[in-house]
């Protein structure tokens, strides 16, 4: 029974990493480096943030027997909603500074290629140190993952809290969510960095690139104005 409790748990955490603020979050993220590792070591990083804020706060509401403040929920969806909005901007912003257009080309057989011209100017040498430091990054991503975590709590606890027998039991279960939502993060890291290492043309990896930036504002905004309007 216990281990059918935690492999719920387990999947269920899996699942967790696949909501779309989630997605978001770490695909803003994942525009800021071109290395597949990179990419795993930030989606790490938001999933420890994730589960620790989990599992601290269901340590305190577990044992102390309390219930979460819903304006403490309220406030961990609405800042890290915020911080979406701030990561899909800083997208955007970067796409704007290094504009990529598609120029045909016709050649003297006729046949007619693409090439790529970046508007950048002075913008390029800028460009080149203005990515924030690794560590940066990383910090960046924790946060995310502590507020969304925070926003989360209260419906994993009590899930938890329905599902165990005991306080340690239920512990068990956040810890082993926790560990899922972690992995579900690297697999959903990796997935992102096919698409991005699959364009043929520096203006795909853009394209899609300016996908993400619009998608995460527009979630971010959409969390900031639920939690705002919550009652």
């Amino acid at each position: 029974m216990l281990g059918s409790i935690f492999a719920f748990g387990f999947l269920l955490g899996l699942r967790h990493a696949l909501d779309v603020d989630h997605i978001a979050a770490v695909a803003a993220l994942a525009t800021r480096s071109r290395s597949g590792w990179h990419r795993v070591k930030l989606a790490s990083a938001w999933g420890v943030g994730h589960s620790g804020a989990l599992l601290a706060i269901g340590t305190v509401l577990v044992l102390g027997e309390f219930t979460m403040p819903a304006a403490l929920t309220r406030f961990g969806d609405g800042a890290a909603g915020a911080l979406i909005v701030l990561l899909g901007a800083d997208v955007l912003r970067r796409l704007w500074r290094t504009r990529v257009h598609l120029h045909p080309h016709t050649h003297s057989d006729g046949t007619v290629h693409a090439h790529t011209h970046v508007h950048a100017g002075a913008h390029t040498r800028a460009e080149s140190h203005e990515h924030p430091h690794e560590s940066r990054l990383l910090s960046r991503a924790w946060l995310v993952g502590s507020l969304h975590g925070l926003g989360g709590s209260a419906a994993v606890v009590l899930l938890s809290l329905q599902a165990a027998r005991s306080p340690a039991q239920a512990l068990g279960y956040v810890a082993i969510f926790g560990i899922g939502t972690v992995l579900g993060m690297i697999a959903l890291s990796l997935a992102i960095a096919l698409p991005l290492r699959a364009s043929a043309f520096r203006a795909g990896t853009r394209s899609l690139e300016l996908a993400v930036g619009l998608a995460s504002v527009a979630i971010g905004a959409r969390m900031v104005a639920s939690a705002l309007l919550s009652p």
